[in-house]
């Protein structure tokens, strides 16, 4: 499926979440429209004017925003002064339902690659009553051997750039986390260490995506503002396993039972290996797994297959709508009997058994 015409946002303005910081966010296409979240990648990257192109303009009403420290948001990650400690996932999450609030979306659909799928289904396992159904390219989950699959176990595919790669972290550090390594050198005194780090991290970065046809280095990671954000946010999340406890989004799958999922993954992801999508879309009713022969972490066909994906629900959106009202409605009275149960109002459950003592009679 072919890209959507270029399009400018019919509204965009920053918004004030917590700590001081604020978040920049556009909405595209048709105002009336199914409501879609777009999750960019990184951490770090930002949204991109590309990304408008995944969307229907006639049908979606998109949502793109620039997670905290990256893009159009403030403060940015560059500078070695700003505090990351208030940059977690439990902050993203919570900046997204500002969000939606703010907007005035009941509910909408979730769509992402790359860290963008792990921050979704984090987002959708907090709040599944506000997930109409979610479109996931380059599927990651977060864990600890994912970073360190990437940081130290694609030494075997690429030795010569591994090693370039390790050596401005100190050797007595070499052999630990090497994101958090990362991390503390692109916060030292000196601005040319700093500099140094954020310029070997983001080769790196480019090496390991590299096996994806297609591929060509990033321009983006010629711009010495954009690789500092984007290092310092990378290995800020990657040093701290993305603030999940081991295997959290696996083993919260059944919370999203039921909400339709489409995941798409480049047969060739070294990235990425595919046993992460394989075990995902195994735990969780409701997905399909679309393995793309043609592609790695992006390349070939994958742009194509996500805005497929995206665009699936075009034709289902008022029945997802009805689903998400109904999970809400079940997730709402469910509270109120427990905490009437809690309270030892017994009664309420005999109200409940009423109706059909009186139609047995």
């Amino acid at each position: 499926m072919d890209l959507f015409p270029a399009i400018e946002p019919y509204e965009s303005g920053h918004l004030a979440v917590s700590d001081g910081n604020s978040v920049y966010w556009e909405t595209i296409g048709n105002p009336a429209g199914l409501p879609v979240v777009y999750l960019h990648g990184g951490p770090g990257a930002g949204c991109t004017v590309g990304m408008r192109r995944f969307f229907d303009p006639t049908v979606f009403r998109a949502v793109l925003f620039d997670q905290r420290g990256c893009g159009r948001s403030t403060p940015r990650a560059d500078d070695s002064a700003t505090d990351l400690s208030t940059n977690t996932t439990d902050h993203l999450i919570v900046d997204i339902e500002r969000l939606r609030e703010h907007l005035g979306i009941e509910s909408w659909v979730v769509a992402g690659a790359s860290w963008g799928v792990a921050l979704g289904l984090a987002y959708a396992q907090a709040h599944p009553d506000r997930v109409i159904g979610m479109a996931l390219g380059a599927i990651t989950s977060g864990t600890r051997r994912e970073v360190e699959w990437i940081t130290r176990d694609m030494r075997r595919i690429f030795p010569r750039e591994w090693e370039r790669f390790v050596e401005p972290v100190p050797e007595d550090e070499r052999d630990g986390n090497l994101a958090a390594a990362y991390a503390r050198l692109l916060t030292h005194p000196d601005i040319c260490v700093r500099e140094n780090a954020a310029l070997r991290w983001c080769e790196w970065e480019d090496t390991h995506i590299s096996l994806m046809p297609g591929w060509a280095p990033s321009l983006r990671y010629q711009d010495p503002t954009f690789r500092m954000v984007f290092a310092r946010l990378v290995t800020h999340y990657w040093g701290n396993d993305h603030f999940f406890v081991e295997n959290q989004l696996l083993d919260g799958m059944e919370q999203l039972t039921g909400i339709p999922a489409i995941l798409v993954h480049g047969r060739y992801d070294v990235s990425g290996p595919l046993d992460t999508a394989w075990e995902l879309s195994r735990r969780w009713d409701g997905s399909r797994l679309v393995v793309i022969d043609d592609a790695g972490h992006g390349g070939g066909s994958f742009t194509g297959h996500l805005i497929e994906a995206i665009n699936s629900f075009a034709g289902r959106a008022g029945r997802a709508r009805d689903l998400c009202r109904e999970r809400r409605r079940a997730a709402r009275a469910i509270e109120v009997m427990s905490r009437r149960w809690n309270a030892g109002d017994t009664a309420a459950f005999d109200d409940l058994a009423a109706p059909r003592r009186t139609q047995d009679r």
